[in-house]
């Protein structure tokens, strides 16, 4: 092989990589314009976070911080982890961006609606997290404890459970996505992953003991929304009849 023709091999790799350090680029920009404006908010944001729990706390107790740095870094990383999920669709569309010129038009035109469908789905699930699953956890746990014991909760301890629980809603809530997915592919069939359900319902009650604090009502909070979301892909996949072979393969763009 001559080292002309090594040089035009070699070259599209080149630019590829080129393409996705620019792309790279253009995401984290994106986080750090959307983070300097909400930084000067952070406190503010970091008290709307932490209402749920702080209208369960007893008359005349605050929450703590108990480390010298906690209430600078603690409403810090809330900002950028605010920042990452409000960047999120732009992120994606640069994924998006980089891999679409590989794609079959055929395989566009699903995967199009699904990124989308998933930024919306994660989004949901932390709305759902906040404002239905938060106010039920923690007026259990402030309700459960013993007599003499005063609740007084660390800001940084704060902040890691409900991001925990941000993120375990948020990717428990693509379940219809990853259910499409796999019938898309050809991994497997709806009628297939139907004859699973039983063991698709114990596994999300696991999941959601394994994801959640150890108490019932965040576990049932997390299993039941992520069976019916599998129900979900799987009734989309037999409407738009995904998984089925096609006389057409797809023509690329």
């Amino acid at each position: 092989m001559s080292e002309q023709e090594t040089i035009d091999q070699g070259q599209p790799l080149v630019e590829h990589l080129i393409e996705l350090r620019t792309r790279i680029l253009h995401a984290i920009l994106s986080v750090l314009i959307i983070f300097l404006p909400l930084f000067a908010f952070s406190n503010e944001i970091y008290t709307y976070i932490s209402e749920p729990l702080r209208q369960f706390l007893p008359e005349g107790t605050t929450m703590i911080a108990t480390e010298v740095a906690s209430p600078f870094l603690t409403p810090f990383k809330l900002t950028i982890v605010l920042a990452v999920f409000i960047a999120m669709p732009y992120i994606l569309h640069q994924l998006w961006s980089f891999i679409a010129p590989g794609l079959y038009s055929n395989e566009k035109k699903v995967a199009a609606p699904l990124l989308a469908s998933s930024i919306i789905l994660f989004y949901t699930g932390i709305a759902f997290a906040f404002y239905v699953v938060f106010p039920l956890v923690f007026g259990f746990f402030t309700s459960v404890a013993p007599d003499g014991v005063t609740i007084m909760t660390d800001i940084n301890r704060y902040l890691d459970f409900v991001l925990k629980l941000f993120f375990a809603f948020g990717l428990a809530f693509e379940i219809p996505i990853a259910t499409v997915l796999l019938i898309w592919t050809g991994a497997t069939t709806a009628d297939a992953m139907g004859k699973k359900r039983p063991y698709v319902i114990v596994g999300c009650f696991i999941v959601g003991m394994l994801l959640t604090p150890p108490d019932v009502i965040s576990q049932i909070l997390l299993a039941l929304p992520m069976w019916l979301l599998f129900e979900t892909g799987i009734v989309f996949a037999r409407v738009f009849r995904l998984g089925e072979k096609e006389s057409d393969a797809g023509i690329a763009d």
